[in-house]
């Protein structure tokens, strides 16, 4: 690789990719890469995404540096797509150097989200879920419920997966898609159906509006709730009662009061970051009778973690092309010659 030359992992070279390292390898090293940085936490610079609203969606950009490499991702969540037969999220992402300045690696992150999304779930679960939990509720079975799945089996050990979504077909094609990885899984006609017998809920819907996915009476004592649909003002999954008994740990807090399940509380409610139970500076699950709640909204650093490991990834495997992004004139300050020459 040349100065002037940024490598660029496209759709096709990351689906390659993954599946030459595998699925459930990805995501395992994926949920390592992330509490490694995690525990580094106060070496990041932290900033709520930058976000452009609309009545449609939502236009965002999330960027960190941890004073050596600049990372940052462009994503969009635009529920109504789905109807057009478009992706409700998309997403590109990029690493620089902070010295330089200069690009390190471009890549899609449509599907890299979704990865990262996953893993950053099962991380949190790990550290939060009652012990030995082996069956999780997956409500909401679009784009994200198949990695969510293989995540929490992967990472936690979860063994059966109960599948419910408002729409069958999207029950159908989860369950179809999840055949033969080893996993039990069970399609519910309702919500109410899914969570029996769940000690981890996970919940994962894409209508941008309050919405109440789980109500108060749904939830008993003792489950972890890994709700991952609420990702933007006035956008909410759970009974607001449900957040008032449990225990809530989030990513970044300024982020999450504004965008997550915690809008609907008080400014300043408790909550517990994530980064401090890994550390061992806060409690995670004290007790079994206890109602954990991983309220992510997904955060900067979690991208910055995925686009370094596809970046050594990539190296390794030669799965990436090189993009001509950065003009090289022979003399730097000599740009616009570098243009005339150009004609000869």
């Amino acid at each position: 690789m040349t100065l002037n030359l940024v490598p660029f992992v496209s759709v096709d070279k990351m689906m390659k990719l993954v599946l030459r390292i595998g699925i459930e390898r990805v995501l395992t090293d994926l949920a390592a890469e992330i509490e490694t940085d995690f525990r580094r936490w106060p070496d990041f610079d932290k900033t709520p995404r930058v976000a452009s609203h609309s009545d449609v969606g939502v236009i965002e950009l999330m960027p960190t540096s941890d004073g050596e490499t600049y990372g940052f991702k462009y994503v969009n969540g635009h529920p109504a797509n789905m109807k057009q037969g478009l992706q409700t999220v998309t997403a590109f992402g990029l690493l620089a150097d902070v010295a330089t300045g200069y690009p390190l690696l471009l890549s899609e992150m449509t599907i890299l989200t979704a990865l990262r999304t996953a893993a950053t779930s099962a991380m949190a679960a790990r550290h939060l879920a009652p012990p030995g939990a082996r069956v999780m509720a997956m409500i909401g079975n679009g784009a994200q419920a198949e990695f969510q799945a293989l995540a929490f089996q992967a990472v936690c050990g979860v063994e059966a997966v109960r599948l419910y979504d408002i729409d069958p077909a999207a029950t159908r094609k989860c369950a179809a898609n999840l055949k033969g990885r080893g996993l039990e899984v069970v399609t519910c006609a309702s919500p109410e159906e899914a969570i029996l017998g769940a000690q981890i809920i996970t919940t994962c819907t894409a209508d941008k509006n309050y919405a109440t996915i789980l109500t108060d009476n749904m939830v008993g004592a003792g489950v972890h709730i890994n709700a991952i649909g609420g990702d933007c003002p006035g956008k909410t999954e759970l009974a607001r009662d449900i957040l008032l008994r449990s225990e809530i740990f989030v990513e970044y807090p300024p982020q999450t009061r504004i965008e997550g399940e915690i809008q609907q509380l008080a400014a300043d409610h408790p909550v517990t970051e994530l980064w401090q139970v890994m550390t061992g500076r806060a409690a995670g699950r004290r007790d079994a009778a206890q109602i954990t709640l991983f309220d992510s909204v997904g955060f900067a650093i979690e991208d910055f973690s995925a686009l370094r490991y596809v970046l050594a990834q990539a190296q390794k495997t030669g799965l990436y092309d090189n993009l001509d992004m950065i003009a090289d004139p022979d003399d730097p300050r000599d740009l616009f010659g570098m243009v005339l020459r150009a004609a000869v």
